[in-house]
């Protein structure tokens, strides 16, 4: 059977970079966008320093790095010591280089530095899909997953956690004397005086590190504290599983389901609806807008300040809990009483109104939502003859809530019941991106710390999907055709040189609104 054989490695070939590169390669694309981008106005910080400056070493441009990034994480390499040897042995990184390559320490320190402006760049990319029409810019969808952090479970305490070292500490503590005693007593050298207080010395040590970082809770007013990763938070994932680490928030646009906002936060979801959904709105310059979310963002506080900005939502509603439950039939639940707004009363089924005095209650919840309230009750309740069906209270006196966020919170009702088609539609939006993310790409976790770094991080990686999908639905010719007519809009307009002296000198960036709510 004939075999193929390969060339000769003696022979001596000609060819250049641009012949060992498709036409529709990707780093083609990467090029030519970076090329089009004024990266001083982006925020982008120079790697230069005043020792390099001194053995007059010339600097790698910042174009150099931000076009390895992109390269890196549209592939999967996110180590800056692989990228190191990816730009001196692959084919399309040499291509997109220029043949150069730099070290790890310069490659690692330009994403460090640039966190701010990776979060400018993936914003620019959302413009140039709204120019080329792309965007939608009436349905996002919002969710978010969970992704670990820098810092193992071990390093990150609450009080609990603390006050369980302590106790073992102590009774630990207590064993070494009373065993010591019994020693001594008995004249047995089993155990000397020396090692009694090496150890106590020791486990007195443990007791100043974990009373450290008490204090240091009692004074920052968290409820827990990390020490590798100090932003890092242990957050419910599913079930009873925790990680510690970070909560990806991410605003889909339902045209294309490209992402359109995201930012990291180290919180659950209960109070991160307004900001993805305000960030999307600024995004795409929209006058308004209809976000979907599901009940882990039920909030009334976040539900109102979404509406007020012209942000209408529909967002799945939570388990009513029934404070007055014991023994309260199906019928008689709240929902049932029936609010009217120009009486500031409450209707119950059985045709009684409920009156409020006007006084303002305070409820304060899982230590970060605290709203206001008002009690609405009558004394017709103690001779109705279905009380026993209606409340289990002691007093025999049923009792309603009404939260100063009810009108928010009803409109929301409305809008999830009037539009469950529209609401069926919410998975199908945002929730292949993280699978994507997460199971194909292996991006679960991040190896930066503070939440400033992981949230350049995150921006790069939804900037790369974007990409990546834009291609799908473009094609390469197209995607090349709309990048050629594009022009950049960069936040806040375009600098003067005299401001862009100023903020180079200054190494300072400020990107404003670009929608202002009412």
């Amino acid at each position: 059977m004939p075999i193929i054989n390969g060339l000769d490695r003696q022979q001596i070939t000609f060819s250049s970079l641009e012949d060992a590169v498709a036409t529709d390669n990707d780093v083609r694309f990467i090029d030519a966008f970076v090329d089009k981008l004024d990266l001083q106005q982006l925020g982008v910080q120079s790697l230069t320093s005043s020792d390099k400056k001194k053995d007059g070493r010339a600097a790698f441009s910042d174009a150099l790095f931000l076009k390895l990034y992109l390269y890196a994480y549209l592939n999967g390499i996110r180590s800056s010591r692989k990228l190191e040897r990816e730009a001196i042995r692959n084919i399309e990184l040499q291509w997109l280089l220029q043949g150069l390559h730099p070290n790890y320490h310069s490659i690692a320190d330009f994403r460090k530095i640039n966190a701010q402006a990776l979060q400018n760049l993936f914003k620019l990319f959302v413009s140039f899909l709204k120019d080329a029409g792309l965007i939608g810019g009436e349905v996002i969808a919002v969710d978010g997953t969970k992704i670990r952090g820098n810092n193992s479970k071990k390093n990150n305490y609450n009080p609990k956690k603390i006050q369980r070292h302590l106790d073992y500490i102590e009774q630990k503590s207590k064993a070494l004397l009373e065993e010591f005693e019994q020693t001594d007593a008995s004249e047995d050298e089993a155990i000397s005086l020396g090692d009694v207080q090496e150890k106590l010395a020791r486990l007195q040590q443990h007791k100043i590190k974990y009373e450290a970082l008490q204090e240091q809770l009692d004074q920052s007013q968290e409820p827990q504290v990390s020490t590798t990763d100090p932003d890092a938070r242990a957050l419910l994932v599913r079930g009873v599983v925790v990680e510690v680490g970070y909560n990806m928030q991410a605003a889909i646009d339902q045209e294309h389901k490209l992402v359109v906002a995201t930012h990291t936060i180290n919180r659950n979801d209960k109070n991160a609806l307004y900001a993805i959904s305000k960030e999307a709105k600024e995004n795409i310059a929209a006058d308004k807008l209809t976000v979907l979310a599901d009940k882990g963002y039920h909030t009334g506080k976040e539900l109102q300040a979404c509406q007020e900005c012209g942000i209408d939502t529909i967002v799945a509603r939570q388990e009513l809990v029934n404070s007055n439950a014991k023994g309260t039939q199906p019928e008689y639940m709240v929902q049932h009483f029936v609010y009217d707004e120009v009486s500031d009363t409450y209707t119950c089924p059985a045709g009684q109104t409920l009156h409020t005095t006007g006084r303002l209650h305070r409820k304060k919840r899982d230590n970060d939502v605290s709203y206001q309230f008002k009690k609405y009750r009558t004394p017709a309740c103690l001779t109705c003859s279905v009380k026993d069906l209606c409340t289990g209270r002691h007093d025999g006196r049923r009792e309603i809530e009404r939260s100063e966020y009810a009108t928010a919170v009803e409109r929301n009702k409305h809008n999830y019941e009037s539009n469950p088609a529209l609401y069926r539609q919410r998975q199908e939006i945002n929730e292949h991106i993280f699978g994507t993310i997460k199971r194909q790409w292996n991006l679960y976790y991040t190896n930066l710390r503070g939440l400033e770094k992981v949230n350049g991080e995150v921006a790069l990686i939804m900037l790369v999907y974007n990409m990546k999908r834009t291609r799908n639905i473009l094609g390469f010719k197209d995607l090349m055709e709309k990048l050629q007519s594009w022009t950049p809009k960069y936040p806040g307009g375009v600098l003067s040189s005299e401001n862009r002296l100023h903020k180079r000198l200054n190494k300072t960036f400020y990107f404003p609104s670009q929608l202002l709510c009412a």
